[in-house]
C-alpha cells in the first residue's frame, strides 16, 4: 500500500470510528491536538505519528494496531487458533470439511494482509487437495504458500513444509526424480547454510524415503532413515515424529529388520492415537499391513489393510484409499481370493493414472496381469504388463521395473516370442544394475548430528 493510500485509509478509519461514537473532532483531539489537525488527518492529507495514533486509539477505545492497520484486535491470534482447528478437522473428519474451513481462513488472511496466516491456509488447502487426489491443485496451493513466505522474507526452514508439499505432489503424480531433486536441493541448502532446524530436516528426510525406495535407491533411503531417526529426539512436533517412524519402517523392512520395523510402526500408531490424527493413523495401519505381508503374516496383513481402507474411505482420502486397495488386493490374491482382488483393482483403476498415483496404478496392472496369467488369459496378462511397464518407465521406479520386465519376459518366452522376451529381460537387467543413487550425483550435505 502506498503512503497516500495508507493516509487515506487511516483517515477514513478515524472518521468512521469517531462518527460511530458520536464524538466531535474537538472531543477527539483534546487535550493534545486541535480540531483542525483531526480534520486534516481525516481528509488523508497527513499521516499521523505513532504518538498521535496511540492518542486517537485511546480516545476511540480501540487497539493501536486496529487503528493503524484496520485489523481487529487479536485477529492474527484468532486466525491461528482456527487454522489449528482446520488442521484437526483434516486429521479427524476429512479433507472436504477441512478445505471449507481453510478457504474461509484464506479469505480473511488475504483481506487483512496477514502473510504468515495466508501461507498456513494455502498449505492446508494443498494438504486437502493431495488427500483427495487433486494433485495439480495441491501443487498450486503449495507454490502459492511458498511464494507468500518468500515475499514476507521468511527463512528457508519456515518454507520447508510448502517445499515438501510440492515434492509429495510430484511424487504421487509419478515424477519421482523431480520430487527427489526438490527434497535433496532443499536439504543441501539447509545443511550447507548451517540452518539445522530439526523439524525441517526431519520432514525432508522422512519424505525422501518413499521416492528413494521406488527409484531403487535403497542406500540413500537407508541413510535418510538413519538421519531421520537421529533427528527425532530434537524435533518438537509429535505428528512429524510419528510420520517419520512410519516412513523409516519401510527401509527397516527392506533391510530385513522386521522387528525394528514393527516397533517403529507401533511408536507411530501410539503418537497418532494421542493426537487423534485419523488419516495418519490409517496410513500407519496400511504400513503395518505392508510389513506383515512381507513377513508372510497374510491374515494379519489383510486385517490391517482393511482397517486402513475403511478409515481412509471414511475421510474421503480418495488417492490414499486407491493406493491401499492395490496392496490389499495383492494380499487377497496371495490368500487365494483372486476374484475379490481383481474386483477391487478394477474398482480403483479409474482413480489412478500416470499423473495420479502412477506407481500404484502400475502395481494394479501388474497384479491384474498375474491374475490373468493364472486364468490362462495370456493376451489380457500381456496388455496389463505393458501398461504397467509404461507407467513405471515414466515414473522411473527402477526396482519395480526390473521385476515387471521379468514377468513380461517369462510370458513372452512361454508364448514362443523369444526375441521379444530377451528384449524385456535386457530392459529389466538395465534397471537392476543401475547404481542405487538418484540421477543427481552425490547425496546432499548432512547435518552435524
Amino acid at each position: 500500500m502506498g503512503d497516500r493510500d495508507d493516509r487515506n485509509a487511516i483517515g477514513r478509519r478515524v472518521q468512521r470510528l469517531r462518527a460511530e461514537r458520536g464524538m466531535t473532532q474537538r472531543q477527539l483531539a483534546e487535550p493534545a491536538y486541535t480540531p483542525a489537525y483531526i480534520s486534516t488527518l481525516e481528509a488523508g492529507r497527513v499521516r499521523p505519528s505513532e504518538e498521535a495514533l496511540r492518542h486517537l486509539a485511546d480516545r476511540l477505545g480501540v487497539g493501536y494496531e486496529e487503528l493503524a492497520t484496520g485489523r481487529p484486535a487479536h485477529l492474527a491470534t484468532d486466525l491461528r487458533l482456527r487454522l489449528t482447528e482446520a488442521q484437526r478437522t483434516l486429521a479427524t473428519e476429512g479433507a472436504e470439511q477441512a478445505a471449507d474451513q481453510y478457504a474461509g481462513l484464506l479469505a480473511e488472511a488475504e483481506a487483512y494482509e496477514l502473510a504468515e496466516e495466508r501461507a498456513a491456509a494455502l498449505l492446508g488447502l494443498g494438504e486437502c487437495a493431495v488427500e483427495t487426489g487433486e494433485l495439480a491443485a495441491g501443487r498450486q496451493y503449495f507454490e502459492r504458500a511458498e511464494q507468500c513466505l518468500v515475499d514476507a522474507g521468511a527463512p528457508l526452514p519456515a518454507r520447508v513444509p510448502a517445499l515438501r508439499g510440492r515434492a509429495v505432489s510430484h511424487y504421487l503424480a509419478g515424477e519421482l526424480r523431480y520430487a527427489v531433486y526438490l527434497l535433496e536441493s532443499t536439504l543441501d541448502e539447509l545443511n550447507r547454510g548451517g540452518l539445522h532446524d530439526p523439524d525441517a530436516l526431519l520432514l525432508l528426510y522422512a519424505s525422501a524415503i518413499g521416492p528413494y525406495m521406488d527409484m531403487g535407491a535403497h542406500a540413500r533411503a537407508a541413510q535418510a532413515a538413519e538421519l531421520a531417526l537421529s533427528l527425532a529426539p530434537s524435533a518438537g512436533d509429535p505428528a512429524l515424529v510419528a510420520r517419520m517412524h512410519r516412513s523409516v519402517a519401510r527401509t527397516l523392512l527392506a533391510e530385513g529388520r522386521l522387528a525394528d520395523a514393527d516397533a517403529s510402526l507401533a511408536k507411530a500408531a501410539e503418537l497418532y492415537r494421542t493426537l487423534q490424527l485419523r488419516t495418519e493413523l490409517a496410513n500407519c495401519h496400511w504400513m503395518r499391513g505392508y510389513v506383515c505381508a512381507q513377513n508372510g503374516e497374510l491374515p494379519r496383513a489383510e486385517a490391517e489393510m482393511r482397517e486402513a481402507l475403511g478409515m481412509l474411505s471414511a475421510t474421503r482420502a480418495a488417492l490414499y484409499s486407491s493406493q491401499v486397495a492395490v496392496e490389499l488386493a495383492d494380499v487377497l490374491h496371495r490368500r487365494g481370493k483372486s476374484e475379490e482382488a481383481a474386483e477391487l483393482l478394477h474398482g480403483v483403476l479409474d482413480d489412478l493414472s500416470s499423473e495420479r498415483g502412477a506407481v500404484h496404478s502400475a502395481g494394479a496392472h501388474r497384479l491384474l496381469g498375474i491374475i490373468a496369467e493364472d486364468a490362462r488369459d495370456t493376451e489380457a496378462a500381456e496388455e496389463h504388463y505393458v501398461r504397467a511397464l509404461s507407467l513405471l518407465e515414466r515414473a522411473g521406479a527402477a526396482g519395480d521395473l526390473a521385476d515387471l520386465c521379468r514377468l513380461l519376459g517369462d510370458l513372452l518366452r512361454r508364448t514362443g516370442r523369444v526375441e521379444a522376451a530377451l528384449d524385456a529381460y535386457r530392459t529389466g537387467l538395465g534397471h537392476r544394475t543401475a547404481p542405487g543413487t538418484t540421477t543427481l550425483g552425490p547425496a546432499p550435505a548432512q547435518p552435524p548430528l
